[in-house]
């Protein structure tokens, strides 16, 4: 492609705009790194590193040493600073500094800052003018066609390496754009006299469209103990519970004043992303891990709150996570082969690999207990509702009819029942089957037949 005398490397203005955007949120990253950030869908990485060189002669961009694995490593000077600041649409003083001086050592930590940036975010390819391919794309699979198997969510922590320099994580959905994540920010801790402390965040990300309107993030190389790391979350949780005065006079956190709220309770999450490269091994990982884990129990654990008990009511109760900071565990591994939407957070306090939506939700906070205290009012309603409807039931119940007897035969001598008026007295005449009791007394006040004399029997017997 042929150049112009302002540019004359021939980089476009699309493709030199993808480089200041880039360098302006990374600081410092390969050509390779800029490419698959910002436009995966270009064949390769030639047209930013020609837009690297053109903006070179125009002094906005400088290159001071390599990465650790050859590639060579650009930043941008305070002219280009200012011009990736009107790319991105930020004002210059949020910006940040320049990162002079970071390639000569190779950077590489934020060269893993970065990883952990494109594996997140995984801009989809867009469709760019189409180029004669020497070969099918059956026989060279590449980042439009390559397809991702997304492995089942792990149980353990296998140390896989990280993936080399052509990586195209585009596959997978991510979360935000180049736009949504800012880098080495730094937050004023309270101190007093002229050393102002702060704690710096490797990485910020603003997805709110993704359901993350704030997500911090920390990303270890495995190469500093893991006290150091913990430690760190001291800092943060002083700066969050830092109070300032709003316009109106109300006292506020200041980091409402920096960041979106989160819509849940608590401090904004922090994300640590290990790295373990080709240097920590599987149990190495986990130990480091779980150290941290108890090392920073007191930030993420809340407090727990009890209730109900006494009085017949059952115990039960809520963390309370008002001064606690959500504490998600990944790995740049997991993030690179599943990416963000995948199961790879580990929310510490929690028992499994989760989801980016599942390991920010506090399972067991008020709202949780709102929730189970509503499910319990209904069933005790349902309850009372049943009892109601068995007791109008058993009331309304049509009473017992008494069984119905056969009538009894007339009396054959005066036509009337046998059972005769309550009170009959039967002593002397028992009941014959045949006549009443007064047709019973009667026949037997009657003076005797001589047959009867003769044989012994009275009238009607």
């Amino acid at each position: 492609m042929g150049g112009s005398k302002a540019y004359p490397y021939g980089s476009t203005a699309a493709v030199r705009g993808h480089v200041l955007a880039a360098l302006g949120v990374l600081k410092v990253a390969t050509a390779d790194q800029i490419h698959r950030l910002t436009a995966p869908g270009h064949k390769d990485n030639k047209a930013f590193r020609n837009a690297l060189l053109d903006l070179s002669r125009h002094g906005l961009t400088v290159s001071e040493g390599s990465a650790r694995d050859g590639n060579k490593l650009w930043g941008l000077t305070p002219l280009g600073l200012d011009a990736a600041a009107e790319v991105l649409g930020r004002p210059a003083g949020e910006m940040g500094s320049t990162a002079r001086g970071a390639g000569r050592s190779g950077a590489p930590h934020a060269m893993a800052v970065n990883e952990t940036i494109i594996a997140i975010t995984r801009t989809p390819p867009e469709p760019t003018r189409p180029l004669r391919r020497t070969a099918t794309a059956a026989a060279r699979p590449d980042a439009e066609t390559a397809a991702v198997t997304i492995p089942a969510a792990r149980a353990g922590l296998p140390a896989v390496p990280v993936p080399s320099a052509g990586f195209a994580p585009a596959a997978v959905a991510g979360v935000g754009s180049v736009s949504s994540w800012s880098t080495e920010v730094a937050m004023a801790l309270p101190s007093a006299g002229r050393n102002r402390a702060t704690v710096q965040t490797d990485a910020v990300l603003h997805a709110p469209e993704a359901g993350v309107p704030v997500l911090l993030f920390e990303v270890d190389n495995c190469t500093e103990s893991a006290d150091v790391l913990a430690a760190k979350f001291d800092r943060y949780r002083r700066f969050f519970r830092q109070k300032t005065k709003d316009h109106q006079g109300r006292e506020v956190p200041v980091w409402r004043t920096l960041y979106p709220p989160t819509f849940r309770e608590g401090y904004p999450p922090v994300a640590v992303v290990f790295n373990p490269g080709i240097r920590t091994g599987e149990q190495a990982l986990k130990n480091r891990m779980n150290r941290v884990l108890d090392l920073t129990r007191e930030f993420w654990s809340g407090s727990w709150e009890r209730t109900g008990g006494p009085g017949g009511k059952s115990a039960d109760g809520y963390r309370d996570y008002s001064d606690a900071i959500p504490l998600l565990f990944t790995t740049l591994p997991y993030l690179q082969d599943e990416g963000p939407f995948g199961p790879v957070w580990w929310r510490c306090g929690h028992r499994e690999w989760q989801t980016l939506t599942d390991a920010l939700a506090n399972g067991d906070d008020i709202e949780a207990w709102h929730r189970r205290d509503e499910e319990r009012r209904r069933r005790r309603e349902a309850e009372r509702e049943e009892a109601e409807h068995r007791r109008t039931t058993w009331e309304n119940k049509p009473k017992d009819t008494q069984p119905v007897l056969p009538a009894p035969p007339p009396c054959e001598r005066c036509g009337r029942p046998i059972t005769g008026p309550f009170g009959a007295d039967d002593a002397f005449t028992p009941p014959d089957g045949r006549h009443c009791a007064s047709c019973r007394t009667d026949l037997r006040q009657q003076p005797m037949t001589l047959r009867q004399a003769l044989f012994g029997k009275r009238p009607g017997t």
